[in-house]
């Protein structure tokens, strides 16, 4: 039987309809999404840096990417889309940065064109590359894939850098550079986002972020405006650290934590989710 290969899986999940990508921000997150029914799953370099406890400026290493991506995409079948910020170098670093990530069982990465160090997308003092540095990028991308659905996103930050226009021109290089989708970061109002999908001609990733400049619409609304892919980068992940700091916060003011009982994922459930009983039944199985 033939395998289909994770950026296979989510080409057609895309090409099926406007799709949620939850930002996953551990195994058990993941597989929590696939419980769920999710059709993909995201590793966002903002939540991985602040997990490193570092903010999202270029600090981590591409190894530090790849070996998280690694332990997500082992625990679950769901593809998985990686940011990959500029590529951890130039166009020759661009290509074991691709093979890396494809040997990791990622199903695709987003590159974007920002200089190091790199900004959040949502943030002021961005600066860019040439759209033609950044094209070469995207070439070595695609040269060093293995797998030709291995996808490949170009994100680009000229919206909020030069405006939409020099956006719009670079993401039409991007494509001819050989680009599989596009993400224009940071878009601004509902018009913004679609008169760039109007003007672009590919599928389209949204950046659907708390607390930043685009506006916060359903999947529904994103497909409605031309857009096949919705991320949502860091939401369970604020949602999760706000509950662990009030949980903190109950422990050392109350002194206890049953107040925070009905918000906790049961013993049950946890090990219901982590397929517990399975483990203890081939367990004993071994043992005759």
């Amino acid at each position: 039987m033939t395998t289909v290969s994770p950026g296979r899986r989510l080409r057609n999940a895309w090409q099926r309809r406007p799709i949620a990508i939850p930002g996953v921000f551990n195994a058990l997150v993941a597989m929590m999404a696939e419980r769920i029914g999710h059709d993909a799953i995201y590793l966002s370099g903002g939540a991985l840096s602040a997990a490193y406890g570092v903010p999202d400026v270029g600090l981590l290493s591409l190894n530090e990417f790849v070996d998280e991506a690694r332990i997500i995409a082992r625990a679950t079948k769901l593809p998985l889309l990686c940011d990959a910020d500029t590529g951890f170098g130039e166009a020759l670093n661009v290509e074991r940065t691709v093979q890396l990530f494809e040997d990791a069982g990622v199903a695709g990465i987003h590159l974007e064109d920002q200089v190091l160090p790199k900004r959040c997308g949502h943030l002021s003092g961005k600066a860019l590359i040439s759209a033609e540095a950044m094209a070469a990028k995207i070439r070595a991308a695609v040269a060093a894939r293995r797998d030709p659905d291995f996808v490949i996103i170009a994100r680009t930050d000229a919206r909020d850098v030069h405006g939409m226009e020099d956006a719009i021109n670079r993401a039409k290089l991007y494509l001819q550079a050989g680009a599989d989708a596009i993400f224009p970061e940071a878009l601004e109002a509902p018009d913004e986002f679609a008169a760039f999908a109007k003007a672009v001609d590919a599928p389209l990733l949204a950046n659907n972020t708390e607390f930043g400049r685009s506006p916060n619409l359903t999947v529904e609304a994103f497909g409605a405006l031309g857009y096949c892919m919705v991320l949502f980068p860091l939401t369970a992940f604020r949602a999760a650290l706000k509950s662990a700091r009030d949980t903190l916060m109950d422990l050392k003011t109350l002194g206890h934590q049953r107040d925070r009982l009905p918000q906790m994922l049961t013993r049950a459930e946890l090990y219901d989710l982590l397929g517990y009983k399975d483990y203890e039944t081939r367990d004993r199985a071994y043992f005759g």
